[in-house]
């Protein structure tokens, strides 16, 4: 059992698992082969489908039996990546050559998923059949077994274009990812052709074919300058613009229209879009929106933004590339399979390896074809001279005794036991040396092929045999009859399957816009207790001042230009600016303060809300449900961040009063014994916002600080407590971190 027992450094036994594994994902999962441009789950699909005869001719099949089978026989994963996969490959909008026909819903733009697979139906395209599955059967690929070795699996597809690049791909795998955009089919093949004819073509010539990313989505690509340099590096980033047209309205307002939209904003990128534009408007960044409408069918996007009649048109729409998603930018990364390792390669080392690619199936491919006619070419060649010399043949048949002995004869000359009608025929047969294989036909060559037509058709036959294995061993001998060969079967797909570029690329000028300049205003901020929120002027407040006291747990003045503090159980101060909070009549609801901000209804709650400037004139005093308590300069508080720590707390404690520190002069704690303990503010010390503070108050291991209470001088002030009044300013002026009074109930 010893023996059997290995031992090793258990660092090393992790450091190899993992690598494995991050191989296993990089290489058989996240990234694209650089030959076909396919993922394996891809791959198999293709293979899959092909195997079971659901070509571009035949009715469609069921998604489920595609994805069953093709689980069950090569990709033995979850039968959603699969779907996934197969969904991905129908769709217009995100594969400049989709790859499989789907019938059904298989997804839109706007973000809408694939129905399930059991609804959905699919086929293969056309092209797909002609430029990635064609030559299957020409042992041009190697097969290796499938993952339980009862299957044969092809290693890469036979594609016969830069589909790496027509399809571009995505993927994340462990500590890397891919990210290459489609391109125009046309366009690749012009650049593949360009560099077949010339080796030494530098990337700026290849790109005089292939301009650059071609978008199924259309769009602008506005940094045409910098191109030359992530298609050198194979990395960078294209910034691109949707296509936005301008339409005269009724009552002479601008109808702002967006037809395209950039690749990036494919999926739920369009609500995020209409959220955003919509926000500029609520947000009063802008007052040029009248209306905004998503007016988009199966025809295409069409976004409508209507604007008032006096709108500075194009700095709205510079606002919209500055704001929203409507300019944005594709990350760049060129990241393949290449010799079996992941390498990031440029647009000239994607061509190489497919042109390289080309030629090597080529080779095979013809090497293939040149075997079957020698072979075919030997069987004529045996049937001609059979045909010649009929009689003897027929002679040696009806001689011999059975078939060994005739082969025997036509194939070594052995004579022996068989039947001749002379000697002289006995001489010809001992001469005749078919080859076996010429042998075999003429045993089973048909009387019907002696008649002169059938004569006539064999040696036809044989003519055109010879033509071809001409041809072939051109092919083979010659790298540019090959060349010659692959650059006709671009030409054909580029006439039957090119379209149009729908990308345009240019140097676009960067937008710029001015922002309409805000007058600072004084402002009343409304909150009621469920966290709504608004903001009225101040002559509004004033007219409803009873009522938006008594309805509101915070109101106070502050700057429309400035920011509202919120502190929190958790310790945490989120801000908000001030004009993104609603502004409006006195009866309008408002908005739940945590829409605007990073606070969160489901983590904490509100301990306290004021605006910025008014904290940055006082100090700020903090109590913990543990009793630690300390008073903090404002000016700590004055930050553009979101969200900032506002105090340091101990493990399972919580915040549970903060207030500016005014006219204040007495503090008084409350437990929830009922303990009570009044002592004087400044008996507190000073701290930063990232101490924890002094104890406050005694208690026991179970008691906590309830409420949090402040006194002036000369001013009464009472509570109930648990039914019984309690006068504060009369309580016993006790000192910090005693245990104070119990009040008897």
């Amino acid at each position: 059992m010893e023996d059997r027992i290995i031992k090793t450094e258990y660092s090393d036994v992790m450091q190899k698992s993992y690598i494995d594994y991050a191989m296993s994902v990089i290489v058989a999962r996240a990234l694209p082969d650089v030959r076909d441009g396919l993922k394996p789950v891809q791959r198999r699909v293709l293979y899959d489908m092909h195997e079971l005869g659901i070509r571009s001719d035949r009715p469609y099949r069921k998604s489920a039996r595609i994805v069953g089978d093709t689980m069950g026989k090569y990709h033995p994963h979850g039968d959603s990546s699969i779907y996934d996969a197969l969904v991905v490959m129908t769709q217009e909008f995100k594969k400049g050559l989709p790859l499989v026909d789907g019938h059904g819903n298989f997804g839109n733009i706007e973000g809408d998923g694939a129905a399930a697979m059991r609804y959905t139906e699919a086929r293969l395209q056309k092209i797909t059949e002609e430029a990635f599955l064609a030559d299957l059967d020409k042992d041009v690929v190697d097969f290796i077994p499938n993952f339980d070795e009862t299957e044969k699996e092809p290693s890469v597809l036979p594609v016969k274009v830069p589909n790496l690049l027509i399809n571009g791909s995505e993927g994340i795998a462990v500590g890397m990812a891919t990210n290459i955009p489609p391109h125009n089919l046309g366009e690749v093949i012009d650049a593949t052709k360009a560099y077949m004819k010339d080796n030494n073509i530098s990337t700026r010539e290849l790109m005089r074919y292939m301009k650059g990313p071609d978008f199924p989505t259309g769009g602008i690509v506005i940094n045409k300058d910098e191109l030359l340099d992530i298609y050198e590096t194979g990395a960078g980033k294209i910034k691109i613009r949707g296509k936005v047209d301008i339409e005269k309205a009724k009552g002479g307002k601008t109808n702002v229209v967006i037809s395209e939209i950039p690749f990036t904003m494919i999926g739920m990128g369009i609500t995020k879009f209409l959220q955003d534009v919509a926000a500029l408007a609520e947000t009063k960044k802008t007052m040029d929106i009248v209306d905004i409408t998503n007016q988009s069918s199966k025809e295409g996007i069409r976004i409508v933004i209507e604007l008032r009649r006096d709108a500075d048109v194009q700095n709205f729409i510079n606002m919209l590339y500055k704001k929203t998603r409507l300019e944005d930018t594709f990350g760049v990364n060129m990241l393949a399979i290449s010799h079996g390792r992941p390498e990031t390669l440029g647009l000239k080392a994607i061509i190489k390896e497919c042109v390289d690619f080309q030629f090597q199936i080529a080779t095979r491919k013809y090497n293939n074809l040149l075997a079957k006619e020698l072979e075919k070419k030997e069987i004529q060649e045996g049937l001609i001279k059979a045909c010649n010399v009929i009689d003897l043949v027929i002679e040696i048949l009806r001689g011999s005794k059975d078939r060994a002995m005739a082969k025997a004869c036509l194939v070594e000359g052995k004579t022996d036991g068989i039947k001749f009608k002379s000697n002289a025929s006995k001489a010809m047969a001992s001469q005749l040396l078919f080859t076996e294989k010429q042998a075999n036909a003429i045993l089973e060559m048909r009387l019907y092929k002696l008649i002169g037509l059938e004569l006539q058709a064999l040696i036809k036959d044989h003519e055109d045999t010879m033509a071809n294995i001409f041809k072939y061993e051109d092919i083979l001998d010659r790298r540019d009859s090959m060349a010659q060969v692959i650059m006709n079967e671009l030409d054909e797909f580029k006439k039957k399957y090119g379209r149009e570029r729908r990308t345009v690329i240019e140097n676009g000028e960067a937008a710029v816009f001015e922002e309409r300049k805000v007058e600072e205003m004084d402002v009343y901020f409304l909150m009621d207790r469920f966290g709504y929120c608004r903001t009225v002027d101040v002559a509004t407040y004033e007219r409803n001042k009873e009522t938006a006291d008594a309805e509101n747990k915070y109101v106070f003045l502050c700057k429309n230009t400035g920011r509202v503090c919120i502190f929190t159980s958790d310790g945490q101060m989120h801000t908000v600016k001030v004009m993104d909070i609603p502004f409006g009549k006195f009866r309008d609801k408002g908005i739940p303060i945590d829409n605007i901000s990073n606070y969160s209804t489901e983590r904490d709650t509100i301990v306290y809300v004021t605006s910025q400037t008014f904290l940055n004139l006082y100090r700020v005093i903090f109590v913990t449900k543990t009793s630690m308590i300390k008073v903090v300069s404002g000016g700590e508080f004055d930050v553009m961040k979101r969200t900032v720590a506002a105090t340091k707390l101990a493990e399972d404690d919580e915040v549970v009063s903060v207030v500016a520190l005014t006219d204040q002069r007495n503090i008084v704690l409350q437990s929830r014994e009922g303990y009570f303990l009044r002592f004087p503010i400044e008996d507190i010390p000073e701290k930063k916002k990232a101490a924890i503070g002094v104890r406050g108050m005694k208690m026991g291991a179970k008691d906590s600080i309830e409420a949090v209470y402040y006194t002036k001088n000369a001013v009464e002030q009472s509570i109930e407590y648990k039914g019984k009044n309690v006068e504060l300013n009369k309580l016993k002026l006790g000192t910090r971190d005693t245990k104070g009074v119990k009040i008897r109930v």
